[in-house]
């Protein structure tokens, strides 16, 4: 039976593709702060801007591509079951074919209703305008966990981390909560693997492997070493 391999991805993995992440220094576009384009207020208060900033998002993304860490992850299937929990929008896992994907802050490339959570629909193409509205005449929204919003898939992360294997942290500065919290759930039996050029700090305990550097290089090591010791 292969082992089970759960791996928690943030912005680290995508940058490398080209796609900028909210905490870069000179914000992530033109730049808006966080909560006027990714919260509630923000949306009620100026969804013209909140459309447009995502509008711009989709289009950027469909101008990149997987990168090796990406492909590394997808690869990782055939020897280990492996489930990926993102915190990532983009849908670059999926693209570099990864089949098992939860996506904690929603996807980029849907739409739901304003009115109905439950009403959630893809976007063609990159542009989401005002007046396009879902089958109940509300307005649509990004399907984004915004800053003050439930985590829907939380309760889904957490089910996969008890049941892990072998834990992997890839591209993520473990600041974000309720995301970060997820390392505490890690069976203590299982060891965590860490990427990341800047690595974040974690609780003391046995059995983690860090890797300080970028996702691409840091990830075809771990891979390695994953294939040599728990095959």
């Amino acid at each position: 039976m292969k082992k089970k391999l759960v791996v928690l991805s943030g912005a680290g993995i995508s940058a490398e593709s080209g796609i900028a992440t909210f905490r870069d220094a000179d914000g992530l576009w033109e730049g808006h702060d966080v909560m006027e384009v990714a919260s509630p207020e923000g949306w009620h208060r100026n969804p013209e801007l909140v459309l447009d900033f995502y509008n711009q998002r989709r289009k950027n993304a469909h101008t990149v591509e997987p990168n090796a860490a990406h492909l590394t992850l997808a690869d990782l299937e055939k020897e280990f079951d492996v489930r990926i929990i993102t915190q990532n929008v983009d849908d670059l896992h999926e693209r570099a074919g990864s089949t098992n994907v939860i996506h904690l802050h929603g996807k980029l490339f849907e739409s739901r209703s304003t009115l109905d959570p439950t009403l959630v629909y893809p976007i063609e193409g990159w542009e989401l305008k005002k007046g396009d509205k879902c089958e109940r005449g509300s307005q649509l929204r990004p399907n984004i966990v915004w800053f003050g919003e439930p985590v829907p898939m939380m309760e889904k992360a957490i089910e996969e981390t008890l049941q892990a294997d072998i834990f992997l942290v890839v591209g993520t500065s473990l600041i974000v909560y309720p995301a970060a919290g997820l390392v505490d759930y890690v069976s203590s039996d299982a060891p965590i693997f860490v990427v990341d050029p800047n690595l974040p700090s974690m609780r003391v305990r046995d059995n983690v492997h860090r890797f300080e550097e970028k996702a691409s290089t840091g990830m075809q090591k771990v891979a390695q070493l994953l294939r040599e010791k728990y095959i």
